[in-house]
């Protein structure tokens, strides 16, 4: 059995996976430089991580028995084209939630304490500045009420924090609300047609002046022209950002240089606790597919 792993990062989960493998199964990464599609047709099971499975790729392989997302979010494999075909597509829910609120934290801790400029005044032997702000008392707004936005609207309670919270059914007008109330906001939504660009101008024309954003979610669930807008205007007072617009990003953008921007690169869900758990989903499905028995977390 072939697996092909096409992510082009994240590349320590290649190995969690190949360690827990049944005998016999071989696993390796393609190569970014070549196009997908010829690159998979001995695949029995495509890892797509962020590559793009569209109904191209879904078909190059000859014998292709399963998809398997070594994750949560499939908004980029062509499901029609896999159900199509007959082949079942299954992620990994419920591995990374604590991981990418323990980020989702590191940025707002990071933003509130104006950590860019406090490097800057560092290098410059600069004692006791700049002033950062407490996040006790303040209200944490978080889109998103999954694992992740779960856990830290607990992390941030237990830090003295007010928890406003919205899920995918509220409506438009409580979440402008939400936008309203709160000093801090994270996104823990996943990525569709109802929440991409839902963070827009509507929505940070109504933040308070100095709120904090951070993202953990999915880039273009913010609109990147209104963000920089909100920024510029002093409307926002900072952003965390750990998805983005594209990837890779360009680490040249004036964006990412902002001293009220701070980045981590894609890696709120990167840690050795969760891609143990992702890689048991994963490789737990392989051996069921071997077996013949019934896949587990499937979504098509």
């Amino acid at each position: 059995m072939q697996i092909v792993f096409c992510g082009t990062g994240w590349f320590p989960i290649v190995d969690a996976i190949r360690a827990r493998l049944p005998s016999g199964v071989a696993l390796r990464s393609w190569d970014p430089g070549l196009p997908l599609a010829g690159q998979v047709e001995d695949a029995d099971v495509l890892l797509p991580s962020n590559a793009r499975l569209d109904a191209e790729v879904i078909a190059a392989p000859r014998h292709l028995r399963l998809i398997q997302q070594p994750a949560v979010g499939t908004e980029g494999i062509d499901l029609v084209a896999a159900r199509a075909r007959g082949v079942p597509v299954c992620n990994a829910p419920g591995t990374n939630g604590q991981s990418v609120a323990e980020a989702a934290l590191f940025l707002i801790l990071a933003l509130a304490r104006r950590f860019p400029r406090a490097a800057r005044a560092f290098a410059e032997r600069s004692i006791g500045a700049p002033l950062g702000v407490e996040l006790a008392g303040r209200t944490l707004g978080v889109l998103g009420l999954g694992r992740s936005g779960t856990a830290l609207a607990r992390i941030a309670e237990a830090l003295g924090m007010r928890i406003l919270a919205a899920r995918s059914t509220t409506s438009r007008e409580d979440v402008l609300d939400l936008a309203a109330r709160a000093d801090v906001i994270s996104i823990h939504c996943p990525l569709t047609p109802g929440t991409r660009g839902l963070v827009g101008e509507a929505f940070l024309s109504r933040v308070k002046p100095g709120a904090l954003l951070v993202n953990v979610a999915r880039g273009p669930i913010v609109d990147r022209g209104a963000l920089l807008h909100a920024l510029e205007t002093g409307r926002l007072g900072g952003a965390g950002l750990d998805v983005f617009w594209e990837e890779p990003w360009d680490p040249a953008d004036p964006l990412y240089r902002r001293d009220d921007v701070v980045v981590l690169p894609h890696v709120a869900g990167s840690t050795e606790e969760a891609f143990a758990r992702i890689a048991d989903i994963v490789a737990g499905n392989v051996h069921r597919l071997v077996r013949g028995e019934p896949l587990l977390h499937r979504i098509a």
